[in-house]
């Protein structure tokens, strides 16, 4: 007979016993449905969370392990739960794990006398792997059972260190007798007394960090120490020396007490197996190797030594394979060894997995006794969240008699019919799927998320659970920002909040001007068709928007910057010189821009003569005019110059700079505006050579088109070596922001190549790293999770001495090549064969350069890199007091950076773009209304659109100072809509990459090849080479 369901208390994995309250994310949707359940008589399991509450699961008798370990991760949300497991102690008094794959009855022989203890499983080599912050969360309830009841053992400091994470994440920010009074109260190690002092001085230096850095940085912390994630099996050697066995990500390691004394790499064990007590590992032959073939180990009964060699298979299969291990078929007449394999994901498929199904960003429930922290820093922009239903809170230290909650219905009410609930078991019917239901609801509020005003309830789909504080609501204002726009959170997500994933969706709503069919119609029949009038419409559109770039600097920058006493005279006259004269002559440019084509759209009646329907004249006149400006516009790279050098000599206009770039306005990076007249006149040059094109020689305005042409390509020309030398020294500057732990990356002859995604292949399996290609060296680097989004550099290749050559079938690793340079060598993964050519072309281009490069790179990484180098392919990480007390060791906190830039991009989109492709961007601006919709709307939005830097901005108007969103195009197919999929509209074109799937929409034939071209050169990189010429001097 069951238990009664006693009354469900609130507590559980997405709460912090006895401390702050505060916001984190999840990415599962408050309505994730559990998984089937299979019939026949239900039993009552009690599971043991990682927070020490109990929660009881109503399941099927039938049911296989999976079944409910699958129940446990919906219930808390959980996506990354592969790295968890179920553990229970059997009849034998033995810990073991919950086998998925077994009918639970034939594994508990007691289920109503058996707890579960839902712990961490499998502990990978890097926090950054994990990619939800409620993964992080949990994994740092386990860091702090492991401390305190002895598991993780390490010296004093750190362990001081890892406590004052703990608690910053509890109570807030130090204040000093709160702080001893919740450390008298509540122990976290063993011996605490002695080090109280110690903890309150880490936990000093920690203020203004939130509960989830507090999480990363414990993490951080503990994943160097020798014991983080081991659990010991007592065993002998042949001599009847006792020794300990474990198994890590990197392979099985031997112990004697907590010490280390050897280890077996997965790369060098053929075999592992057991007979009887004896446990075997049978090592690949090695002729450098003082170890016979097969090691033995004796350990206390065969039990013993099948639970160690399950949990190895598991460790392998998890970390090294691809993907989960196919089952044996059964022999016919009988078996020989065990049937056990791996059942679930591995690591790289739950990376993969997280990472390519876009789930979206919602809060869950951090229980906390107050916050303290500076509300700047917090994760969310302080929104007003729902609040979950709960009962009385919950004391702060250990309960002796953990509460317990019966998981069994829960309440469901979708903003989509307000009046409507559902009732769901946790054995629900097996037509609706959680997956579907996470998806199909995201198109819809992916349309309002940006909304700065309240939008239709049928744009949002949220869920209330009744009885789960585990599952929350969302709240409809969780968003991030990106440029400083609204955006949709994708992917990984930083532990402070600060900046979301670049992979964003222009989310706006319909608030929106709407224009109907009928008002299309009537403009068609008023407007002029011919396409010199929308070339010279092009004009205008890109005018006005080169004008607002205009005053980012003249009126944005200087307002910002320029006034404060940080800012140089020096730089001050600089840029009023250069851009104030500049300023002034374009705004002139448009205003006459714009009365011709009023002029020539028929506003008056002189379009009856055709004196107005052309622009030739107009533009002749004033690159006439522009022409005494030529001087200011050699001045660009000056510019560039002297705020480079203002900034290295002045850490607060460094500072001033870097916090202008996070502002709204500021949705390119600062040197690129500056480069912006440069860029112009490219623009102008191509608009009068379509006119030119398009004109026959007899047609009026043909001449002076011609003429204008004539000026502004003598000016370009002029311009052109320049402007490829700034352009270099511009992305210099830019990738110096990203990078961390590079100095003199700009320096005179280094050139940029290519960036972007490759993964790099290590004793720990193939990983993610983004790479840097100049003419001299490559840069391999990985992101943290930091603070400062920035990306940290593990090792450089001089290319000097360097070859290159394909090794797929050498290492059976798709799209793989190997660089051998002097002393060492690395084989690397594309994600395509495209790529990978790119990449073995520019390589092999940069080599030949790398022989005139005369040793650029030999003063490149910091001192403090080259000192510490990572060594990525070392299984041994060494515990180092100043390693611990490294990620604060001031109350400096490290400034803000932006996480939306190109690398950020290419990054999260596993792809690349070179130099060429930054080249070729930028002579594809465009700007100009168009009508956008969503796969699953019905009306169109009319938006003012900039593409620019491989990326679409959305305006409400182009009177707008700041865009409202972005798109990162990188990535991107544009196609023309199928007729299944009853878009029956002319020129329209189709944006897709995963499940998103835009319709743009704009006014003619033009108009659309042109946004089909531009956006093309943006989701189709070019590889052509575009190099500086080695004998011109350069600008730094």
């Amino acid at each position: 007979m069951a238990e009664p369901n006693p009354e469900p208390k609130p507590s559980g994995a997405g709460q912090r016993l006895g401390a702050p309250d505060t916001v984190g994310i999840s990415t599962l949707d408050p309505g994730l449905r559990p998984p089937v359940m299979p019939p026949g008589r239900h039993i009552t399991i009690r599971v043991r969370m990682l927070d020490d509450t109990e929660e009881l699961f109503d399941i099927s008798q039938k049911a296989s392990g999976k079944v409910l370990f699958d129940l446990v991760c919906s219930h808390m949300n959980l996506i990354e739960g592969d790295y968890f497991g179920l553990e229970f102690q059997n009849h034998q008094k033995m810990m073991v794990w919950l086998d998925h794959i077994k009918p639970i009855i034939k594994q508990l022989r007691r289920p109503k006398h058996t707890i579960l203890r839902f712990v961490v499983k499998f502990f990978p080599p890097d926090q950054a792997q994990l990619l939800e912050e409620l993964t992080r969360y949990l994994f740092a309830l386990q860091i702090k059972q492991d401390l305190s009841c002895g598991h993780l053992t390490c010296n004093d400091s750190s362990a001081a260190l890892m406590v004052s994470h703990i608690i910053q994440s509890e109570i807030g920010d130090f204040e000093e007798g709160h702080c001893r009074s919740h450390l008298l109260n509540n122990n976290y190690i063993s011996d605490q007394m002695p080090l109280i002092d110690k903890i309150m001085e880490f936990h000093s230096k920690h203020i203004g960090q939130t509960p989830a850095e507090s999480d990363y940085q414990l993490l951080e912390v503990a994943r160097k120490l020798e014991m983080y994630g081991i659990r010991l099996h007592p065993a002998k050697d042949r001599e009847g020396t006792r020794l300990s066995l474990a198994v890590a990500h990197t392979g099985v390691l031997v112990f004697q007490g907590h010490t280390r004394i050897n280890a077996f790499n997965w790369s060098k064990i053929r075999k592992l197996s057991f007979k009887r007590k004896r446990f075997l590992i049978k090592l690949r032959p090695d002729l450098n190797s003082s170890y016979q073939d097969t090691l033995e180990f004796l350990m206390a009964s065969r039990d013993c030594c099948k639970i160690f060699w399950k949990i190895c298979v598991e460790y392998h299969a998890f970390f090294r394979l691809f993907e989960e291990p196919k089952p044996k078929p059964k022999p016919v007449l009988f078996t020989r060894g065990s049937s056990f394999r791996f059942s679930g994901r591995t690591q790289k498929q739950v990376i993969d997995y997280v990472k390519e199904s876009e789930f979206k960003k919602i809060p869950f429930e951090r229980k906390h006794s107050r916050v303290q922290y500076n509300s700047r820093l917090s994760p969310l922009p302080s929104p007003r969240h729902h609040e979950v239903p709960t009962e009385s809170g919950v004391p702060g230290h250990r309960l002796s008699s953990p509460p317990r909650r019966h998981w069994k219905e829960s309440v469901l009410v979708s903003a989509e019919d307000p009046s409507a609930s559902r009732i769901t078991r946790a054995s629900p019917s097996p037509q609706r799927n959680g997956h579907q239901e996470r998806t199909g609801s995201f198109s819809r509020t992916e349309e309002m998320r940006g909304s700065p005003q309240p939008t239709h309830p049928g744009h949002l789909s949220t869920g209330v659970v009744s009885h789960s504080p585990h599952l929350p609501v969302s709240s409809g204002h969780s968003h991030g920002m990106v440029n400083g726009q609204k955006s949709l959170e994708l992917g990984s997500h930083s532990p402070n909040g600060r900046q979301p994933s670049p992979l964003t969706s222009p989310l706006l709503n319909d608030a929106c001007s709407v224009r109907t069919d009928d008002e299309d119609e009537v403009r068609r029949k008023r407007f002029p068709t011919d396409r010199a009038y929308f070339i010279a419409k092009e004009l205008l559109t890109t005018e006005r928007t080169y004008l607002k770039d205009l005053e980012v600097v003249t009126v944005s920058f200087q307002s910002a910057v320029g006034q404060d006493e940080a800012t140089p005279d020096s730089l001050k006259d600089t840029v009023l010189s250069v851009f104030e004269p500049l300023h002034k002559f374009h705004t002139g440019f448009l205003r006459e821009v714009e009365q011709r084509l009023a002029l020539w759209e028929g506003r008056s009646n002189a379009h009856i003569k055709g004196d107005y329907q052309r622009i030739g004249d107009v533009m002749l006149k004033n690159l006439q005019a522009l022409k005494p400006l030529t001087a200011n516009l050699n001045k660009q790279s000056d510019v560039l110059l002297e705020l480079d050098k203002a900034c290295k000599a002045s850490r607060k206009l460094e500072g001033l700079c870097r916090d202008f770039e996070l502002q709204k306005v500021c949705y390119i990076p600062l040197n690129v505006f500056i480069l912006r007249p440069l860029h112009r006149l490219a623009h102008y040059k191509q608009i009068l050579e379509r006119l030119c094109k398009h004109y026959p020689a007899t047609h009026v305005d043909f001449r002076d088109c011609r003429a204008a042409l004539a000026d502004v390509s003598e000016v370009v020309d002029q311009l052109q070596g320049s402007l490829i030398k700034m352009e270099n020294f511009q992305k210099l500057l830019e990738l110096k922001k990203d990078l961390l732990g590079v100095d003199n990356l700009v320096v005179p002859g280094r050139e940029f190549i290519r960036l972007g995604c490759l993964s790099k292949l290590s004793g720990k399996g193939l990983q993610q790293r983004m790479f840097f290609l100049f003419n001299d060296v490559i840069l391999y680097t990985s992101r943290g999770m930091t603070p400062t989004n920035q990306f940290k550099v593990h090792g450089h290749l001089p290319l000097c001495g360097m070859t290159i050559r394909e090794s797929e079938d050498e290492w059976g690793v798709p799209h793989a090549f190997t660089l051998v340079g002097q002393g060492q060598s690395v084989v690397v993964a594309a994600s395509s064969l495209t790529e990978m050519e790119k990449w073995m072309e520019d390589i092999k281009m940069a080599i030949e350069m790398a022989k005139t490069s005369n040793g650029l790179s030999s003063d490149l990484l910091t001192s403090n890199l080259t000192d510490n180098k990572l060594q990525e392919d070392s299984s041994v990480e060494a515990e180092s007091e100043d390693d611990m007390a490294a990620s604060h060791t001031s109350l400096e906190r490290p400034a803000p950076h932006r996480g939306n830039t190109m690398v950020h991009v290419c990054w999260h989109r596993n792809t690349s773009v070179s130099m060429v492709d930054f080249s070729i961007a930028v002579e594809n601006q465009l700007s100009g209304n168009l009508l956008r919709k969503f796969k699953n709307s019905n009306g169109w939005q009319k938006l003012w659109v900039v593409f620019t830097n491989f990326s679409l901005f959305f305006y409400k108007s182009h009177q707008d100072d700041y865009p409202l969103a972005s798109l990162p195009l990188l990535g991107y197919s544009v196609t023309v809509p199928s007729e299944t999929e009853n878009i029956h509209k002319d020129y329209v074109f189709k944006l897709h990459f995963k499940s998103h799937v835009y319709y743009f929409r704009s006014e003619s034939e033009y108009t659309f090849e042109r946004w089909m071209e531009v956006i093309r050169s943006a989701t189709a990189p070019s590889s052509r080479p575009r190099l500086l010429n080695s004998k011109e001097p350069h600008h730094h």
